[in-house]
């Protein structure tokens, strides 16, 4: 019997409020593990003993910058088995109006449609997927009836 759980579509928009990132186009992938953002990492570096990345996230051809504390550099296998290694990070996340911290991969994604992807550790005890609806935690993308414009590719 599951509690009182949120419900999510098969895809959503989420904020990164810690990165300064909002309205996110992101799949929901009950077979990912981990959660990925597309972004190129322009630098790494220790600030008070700790490990930084500065990044670039772009969709909508728009680049937007962003920081947060690399907690990982880890070896994470791709959709179509390649196994690669990137930086993770650990930030706040909110889909609807539940906000959790969340690890997230850096990852190339320009050839998905989708610039993020929100993999089952970051679902679980929080949400459960209604994959045949869209949008259930995105009520203004509902409203403007939101395609992700991204390129056209079958990948995700």
């Amino acid at each position: 019997m599951l509690k009182s759980h949120a419900v999510v579509g098969w895809r959503e928009l989420v904020d990164l409020p810690g990165i300064g990132l909002s309205s996110i186009p992101a799949k929901i992938d009950t077979g990912a593990r981990t959660s990925s953002l597309h972004a190129r990492v322009l630098d790494q570096y220790e600030r008070e003993g700790r490990p930084f990345v500065l990044f670039a996230v772009d969709w909508d051809n728009i680049e937007h910058i962003g920081e947060a504390v690399q907690v990982d550099l880890r070896g994470i296998t791709s959709s179509n088995g390649e196994t690669q290694r990137r930086f993770v990070i650990k930030t706040p996340l909110r889909i609807g109006n539940i906000t959790f911290r969340a690890e997230l991969s850096l990852a190339d994604r320009s050839d998905m449609r989708f610039p993020m992807l929100i993999g089952r550790t970051a679902l679980r005890r929080r949400f459960v997927v209604d994959s045949g609806h869209s949008w259930l935690q995105s009520p203004d993308a509902r409203k403007e009836g939101l395609s992700v414009s991204l390129k056209e590719s079958t990948r995700t």
